[in-house]
């Protein structure tokens, strides 16, 4: 286990990237892409000064070293501790591929990793967050793989996004066991694909319970958007929830245990959705960056702030990317 520890008298600032998808030449000065991402954290970084920077899968493509190099090396000249699960494009060229890119991260002085079970995938670990004396979060980082076969109908197997495998559900209850042993008892997971659950609390949240391009962000910050009981939500639901077609079993294992109380995930770039559902607040990352594709109102992170007793908000924080670019 990780420990930062932090006794400032302002609350702990985690900040959430996700989505970059960037290739090495979109490193290189002078390039749109990679320029708009390096301001986009930089315009962060600078208002809201934090403490930790996760990063929730889908850095680059597979295969493409340089750009994880690359990087790696930007993040560490922020001088900010950062760590990341790995998504479906870093996956998509097997374990072997993601454990080079490890072991050029290793050597960077601010990334934040802990081996686990290879098995397991590759990153599955915990930071524990110190706050003046107390034990008061634990931030839980899982590798939620690429994609699996899936029975979709009679005429065979097709593929499914992955998700959480059994395994991993146990190693994740041992972890709540240990941080309950020091007095942690609030949780933040970050995963790449969403659980499955997403779709239930989409369902129970949302009023048209549907991808709507039709509603801005803007609209999505007010009531009418949302049934009953969820009128403090906010975020765009632009595209479906690419999650396992099928209960993998996580959330009646988060609601059973207690602990975890925010879920964080990427994967889905135009959607960036907050709903609290079963005392749990399902978050979609805000995508940084124009990488792949993105929607221009949807770029920047989110931050997630950490009293004593655990985490108090969370909310996204927008950059203009006309502003940034001019244009």
């Amino acid at each position: 286990m990780i420990k930062l520890i932090n006794n400032s008298k302002r609350d702990f600032c985690l900040l959430n990237l996700t989505d970059p998808q960037l290739k090495a030449e979109e490193w290189e000065q002078g390039n749109r892409t990679g320029d708009i991402f390096k301001k986009t954290v930089e315009t962060l970084i600078e208002r809201v000064s934090p403490d930790l920077i996760t990063l929730s899968g889908d850095l680059s493509y597979a295969g493409d070293f340089e750009s994880y190099k690359n990087f790696a090396d930007y993040f560490d000249s922020l001088k900010i501790p950062w760590a990341c699960c790995f998504g479906n494009h870093d996956n998509q060229d097997g374990a072997d591929f993601i454990g080079k890119v490890l072991s050029e991260y290793k050597k960077h002085t601010f990334f934040l990793f802990e081996e686990c079970e290879p098995s397991l995938g590759n990153g599955n670990y915990v930071i524990l967050i110190e706050k003046n004396g107390k034990n008061a979060e634990g931030v839980i980082l899982m590798d939620t793989h690429d994609r699996v076969p899936y029975v979709r109908d009679e005429c065979g197997k097709n593929l499914a996004w992955a998700g959480l495998t059994k395994e991993q559900l146990a190693w994740y209850g041992e972890r709540i066991a240990e941080l309950e042993k020091i007095g942690c008892r609030d949780t933040t997971l970050i995963t790449h694909i969403p659980i499955n659950a997403y779709l239930a609390a989409a369902e129970a949240a949302f009023k048209v319970a549907r991808p709507d391009k039709s509603l801005t962000l803007a609209d999505s910050y007010g009531a009418d958007l949302w049934n009953p009981g969820y009128e403090d939500s906010y975020g765009v639901f632009h595209e479906p929830i690419s999650a396992y077609p099928e209960d993998e079993g996580a959330f009646d294992l988060i609601c059973k245990l207690g602990s975890t109380k925010n879920i964080v995930c990427g994967h889905n770039h135009i959607n960036n959705w907050v709903v609290k559902y079963n005392g749990v607040r399902f978050i979609f990352g805000t995508k940084t960056g124009i990488g792949s594709y993105f929607e221009p109102e949807i770029n920047g992170g989110t931050v997630i702030s950490v009293k004593e007793n655990g985490v108090t908000s969370v909310r996204h924080e927008y950059v203009d990317i006309q502003d940034l670019c001019g244009e």
